[in-house]
């Protein structure tokens, strides 16, 4: 490929025209565009102009204050997209393009992932590849599913998915729900509490549309709570901040919980059933990875290997 400046065939305009044009797309400016490929500002407009000339359209309406893509320019940019991934695709194996490239990853996962396990993760990929954006979907099991099946995101990290044909779902790490409470509750003073406990104080649970829902309605078949709860919410993360305000307990994920250190809440393991859920990789079958998203994937599996974040192995079975 040489320094990237191969003419496309047929076409009076190079890869750096393309990769100039996907770095104004992406952070939608001129200025911050130059700086994100090394070159002056003149230098990129100039490869704009000449990507425009070759197309014979304008790919974007410029003012003094904004940057807008012109109705061709909203069509062009996802086939200036793939051109470059595919590219870049081609040249994963033979050097490293993703510390230097300017792209993006888009990942898919539930609120308590998003919170307690894929900060540490983003952080890593961003000191190893600082110019790869990450954008974080934080949705339901279900919304997960539906933007992985849609191609919005790249891949997803949720506990649904197992059922479905058309994803593939590779095991993170097994966690266990759990009793939530403040530390002043008198279930805070137990080592375990079973579920008929729980319900005997006054709870807060997820409503019908969260995957949470669907999992525990499932397990606890045998198990009738004696009165309603006194409050839902669509998060686990919303029903902590009501715990810790006073409004009871909850059945929560591990994961979910914030570390021992905490203040106000403290958790209490919930048997009688030992109900636990599986968080995993969602990806749909068949569509490959970019390969911003491939070392996201990478950073990912990383962690779970090294053990960090909450929840149990991804292969055991502790209680």
């Amino acid at each position: 490929m040489g320094n990237g400046k191969e003419r496309l065939v047929g076409v009076n305009f190079d890869l750096n025209d393309l990769q100039a044009f996907r770095a104004v797309v992406e952070l939608g400016s001129f200025r911050k565009a130059a700086d994100a490929v090394n070159i002056s500002q003149p230098a990129l407009s100039r490869r704009i102009e000449k990507l425009e000339d070759a197309l014979g359209v304008r790919l974007f309406d410029r003012t003094t204050r904004s940057v807008t893509l012109t109705t061709v320019g909203r069509v062009f940019a996802p086939s200036a997209e793939q051109l470059l991934d595919d590219l870049d695709v081609a040249l994963l194996g033979i050097r490293d393009v993703s510390s230097s490239r300017l792209g993006h990853v888009t990942i898919a996962c539930v609120p308590s992932v998003a919170y307690y396990f894929l900060p540490n993760v983003v952080a890593s990929y961003h000191r190893r590849y600082p110019r790869i954006r990450v954008k974080l979907l934080d949705s339901s099991a279900n919304e997960v599913l539906s933007t992985v099946m849609s191609g919005e995101a790249d891949f997803g990290v949720s506990f649904l998915g197992t059922q479905e044909p058309e994803i593939e779902f590779k095991v993170l790490l097994q966690e266990r729900f759990v009793a939530a409470c403040r530390r002043d509750h008198p279930l805070a003073r137990k080592k375990r509490v079973t579920w008929n406990e729980l319900y005997e104080h006054e709870y807060v649970s997820v409503d019908k549309t969260s995957g949470n829902r669907l999992l525990l309605d499932q397990a606890l078949s045998a198990v009738a709570p004696r009165a309603p709860s006194v409050c839902e919410t669509r998060h686990v993360t919303t029903m902590l901040g009501l715990i810790e305000a006073g409004l009871g307990v909850a059945a929560v994920p591990s994961m979910a919980m914030p570390g021992r250190d905490h203040p106000v809440l403290t958790s209490v393991p919930l048997v009688d059933p030992v109900v636990r859920r599986r968080v995993g990789i969602v990806r749909r079958r068949g569509r490959a990875l970019t390969p911003a998203a491939q070392q996201f994937y990478r950073e990912v599996m990383e962690m779970k290997r090294s053990g960090a974040g909450k929840g149990e192995s991804g292969d055991g079975d502790a209680s």
